[in-house]
């Protein structure tokens, strides 16, 4: 095979290279890139309410460990949970969760 031949085959070889990763770079892109319609939304978290967290409490202190939820009111500066600003509850029961272990 002459110098010109092989440097023409070597060329056609690089351009079919060339040509198989534009195909798998325009498929990834396809696949990886979209708008925020096709994206799975996520639900919004679910803002805990009063009464949800006075049902797990009352359960902790029916239990025996009454002494223990009244130590988590006082650690969010409250003497009864009606005090404590419902942004600190997901804490508070993420703590509560916790008192068997204590």
């Amino acid at each position: 095979m002459s110098k010109m031949s092989e440097m023409d085959l070597t060329i056609k070889n690089l351009r079919d290279a060339a040509a198989a990763i534009t195909d798998v770079v325009n498929w990834l892109t396809s696949q990886f890139s979209g708008t925020a319609d096709e994206a799975p939304k996520e639900e919004p978290k679910k803002a805990l309410t009063l009464e949800e967290v006075r049902a797990v409490l009352a359960d902790k202190s029916r239990a025996g460990y009454t002494a223990k939820v009244h130590e988590l009111l006082k650690k969010c500066g409250a003497d009864k949970l009606s005090q404590i600003d419902p942004a600190n509850y997901e804490a508070l029961l993420k703590n509560a969760e916790g008192i068997e272990d204590a």
